[in-house]
């Protein structure tokens, strides 16, 4: 599995902060886990971000909250991912 991850937003909004960024899952992967950066993640959301449209939607394997460094992406392989998450 490779997944590389970049973070290019993290704010605070009301007494949680919002954090997203670019994820790019390779290597023929169809998934992986995502450090957001947080101790505890609320929620979490996966938009595509490729040129291509994607024929299946991404999600997130987890009940939430969960713990923030660990949230599991399931999607089609070989795909790039916007991504934003609010928590702790």
């Amino acid at each position: 599995m490779a997944i590389a991850t970049v973070k290019d937003i993290d704010t605070v909004i009301g007494n949680v902060r919002m954090t997203g960024g670019t994820v790019t899952i390779s290597g023929g992967s169809t998934g992986g886990d995502l450090n957001t950066g947080l101790g505890q993640c609320l929620a979490a959301w996966f938009v595509g971000a490729g040129a291509a449209v994607d024929a299946a939607l991404p999600s997130c394997n987890e009940t939430f909250p969960c713990a923030g460094d660990a949230v599991t992406i399931v999607t089609t392989a070989n795909t790039t991912l916007r991504w934003f998450a609010i928590g702790y």
